[in-house]
């Protein structure tokens, strides 16, 4: 699959290059970022080289789109559809994403990920998009919610990353919801 430019009000999506290396490594300094993500900890110059190898693969073999979110030419996070799977009766995928510590609050996830999502549902039809992280991530709850996410559950030590396990929450949207934000046990 070739990769896809995605363009919203403010923001520009697109595959992370060598040139954004720089501000990946800076970003994934960030204790929150390694706290709620799979990213490495420490994280190195030479793993964001090397994520930024992954994606071009990822898109060749359609497995995973991954973009960089930029504003005004700055990186400002990173959003992508994760485990895809291509079906005949319409695939499904994750979303994952993460946003800089000085860009948040602004909206930009919310943007960036329903230019995600209606891509996701056009282009690559599929029928179901998810959502999981890690239970207490409440940021990140609040963004699906936002999006039209359903609440599903509660995944007991589903999170896997490094040497750690994590209970997760995972919500759903499928292509024919109504996006209009319902509410969520989770949050108040």
């Amino acid at each position: 699959m070739e990769p896809a430019t995605l363009t919203t009000e403010r923001l520009v999506l697109r595959t992370p290059t060598e040139a954004d290396v720089d501000a990946i490594t800076q970003a994934c300094q960030d204790p929150e970022i390694q706290r709620w993500t799979t990213v490495p900890s420490p994280y190195a110059r030479t793993d964001a080289e090397d994520f930024v190898r992954l994606v071009e693969g990822w898109w060749a073999d359609g497995s995973e789109t991954t973009w960089a979110m930029h504003r005004d030419g700055e990186l400002v996070g990173m959003i992508g559809l994760h485990r895809i799977r291509r079906q005949p009766n319409g695939g499904d995928a994750e979303i994952g994403f993460w946003v800089t510590d000085a860009a948040r609050g602004q909206g930009y996830v919310v943007e960036a990920a329903t230019a995600v999502v209606d891509w996701g549902f056009g282009e690559l039809g599929l029928s179901r998009i998810e959502w999981r992280a890690i239970a207490d991530n409440v940021p990140s709850a609040k963004t699906a919610r936002a999006l039209g996410f359903r609440y599903e559950g509660l995944l007991r030590q589903a999170f896997a990353s490094g040497e750690r396990r994590e209970d997760s929450w995972v919500a759903g949207l499928l292509r024919d919801d109504d996006r209009t934000p319902a509410p969520w046990p989770v949050l108040a």
